[in-house]
């Protein structure tokens, strides 16, 4: 049987200009994906653009967008860590969600607790007495028990402490891990070293900075010492790396920032060190003020000072290098200041002031509640603020 012929179907050839075609077609889909990519770009400079704009303009509200209560209303002391709040008294630490709900409770019988914090470790002390608690996020990590009071103490993210425990001729400095094990003993000579009156221990727990203070006849003396257990230090005397005295000052704190910078506060005076291992003074800032209040971040270290030209008081801000990026007036006295991000929160009482590190005001007034802790919360311009019996969530409005 033959097969007809169909006479309606035919081979096509590309045509001769095919190269025209697709030239053609690259160029529609380079036209099409040039404008997606304007429109995006656009967009997202007006969200930026939106964001700045809100972010730093002054407001004169703060509304509250939640409240969660409290089953307590005593007198324990509150501070940020992770992604919630830590609750310390006599009696236990307790961690608290952002809802103000409890994750875990750890009974204690403290008679003075104090707390110190890293990014993931934390640690509550008997100031006074001999008893340090370390914990993380997800509960307690150990227990140590000291035999001489304790003064001061510091700790590592992975939760490495160091403590200074008193004693009336030979002061001790010792360093435990978080289960108490010691893993350095430093005994103090005041007569040839001085008396430690700033501590802090790097977040690796390697490195430890100490300020002692000597005092004679000709004035007083802070010398800053830093020791590394590590490699670094393995065959200096007494693991010391480095040692700088600064005459007429008392360097009366110290804290690391990041991996590469420390820093020692005197009290007309700040050293910004360089260095995680050998920590070596890079520059000294001499402060014309009188120094009411340090507090720092791994970027910021501030200060509010007394401002002798006129009444009042000034805020200043250095970065992680020493340089002055901000220096503002204050709109009244605060008993507590943070940095928090790119904004500095102080608040006393019911009254709080939030100012960006740029020198706006965003914020000056009052919080209808009594502050014992805040800081920011998610979203724009929105801020937990801890009281006695309530955590609340604010937010900045006009």
């Amino acid at each position: 049987m033959t097969q007809k012929k169909k006479n309606y179907l035919r081979i096509l050839t590309p045509p001769d200009d095919l190269s025209d075609i697709i030239k053609k077609v690259r160029r529609f889909r380079f036209v099409k994906a040039r404008r997606i990519i304007v429109m995006a770009v656009l967009l997202l400079l007006a969200a930026c653009g939106t964001y700045l704009l809100l972010d730093n303009q002054a407001y004169g509200r703060a509304r509250t967008a939640a409240q969660y209560p409290s089953d307590t209303s005593d007198t324990s002391g509150y501070a940020q860590f992770a992604d919630g709040i830590v609750r310390y008294n006599r009696d236990g630490v307790t961690f608290l969600n952002n809802k103000n709900e409890e994750q875990w409770m750890q009974p204690t019988q403290l008679q003075n607790p104090v707390i110190v914090k890293k990014e993931h470790s934390f640690a509550v002390a008997d100031n006074g007495g001999n008893s340090i608690l370390v914990f993380s996020e997800e509960g307690l990590k150990g227990e140590i028990e000291t035999t001489l009071p304790i003064e001061k103490i510091a700790v590592s993210d992975q939760g490495i402490v160091s403590v200074v425990l008193r004693d009336e001729t030979t002061p001790k400095i010792i360093t435990y891990d978080a289960t108490g094990n010691i893993l350095a003993e430093l005994q103090i000579s005041q007569g040839t070293t001085g008396y430690p009156t700033a501590m802090e221990i790097s977040d690796d727990g390697n490195t430890l900075g100490v300020s002692y203070l000597s005092v004679s006849t000709t004035g007083v003396t802070s010398r800053v010492v830093y020791y590394n257990f590590g490699e670094e230090g393995q065959d200096k005397p007494d693991n010391i790396v480095s040692s700088t005295e600064y005459d007429n000052t008392i360097m009366a704190e110290m804290f690391f920032m990041g991996g590469s910078r420390c820093a020692a506060v005197g009290d007309n005076s700040f050293v910004i060190y360089r260095g995680s291992d050998v920590p070596e003074p890079e520059k000294e800032i001499v402060l014309d003020q009188e120094i009411q209040s340090v507090f720092h971040s791994d970027e910021y270290i501030g200060f509010v000072l007394l401002n002798q030209q006129k009444s009042g008081y000034e805020l200043r801000i250095y970065n992680r290098i020493g340089e002055q990026v901000l220096s503002r007036e204050l709109p009244g006295k605060y008993e507590n200041a943070k940095i928090d991000g790119d904004e500095i929160i102080l608040f006393e009482g019911d009254r709080c002031c939030i100012v960006t590190v740029t020198g706006i005001i965003k914020y000056e007034g009052e919080l209808s509640v009594e502050a014992l802790e805040i800081f920011g919360a998610f979203g724009l311009n929105r801020y937990y603020v801890m009281s006695v019996d309530e955590l609340r969530v604010i937010y900045l409005t006009k």
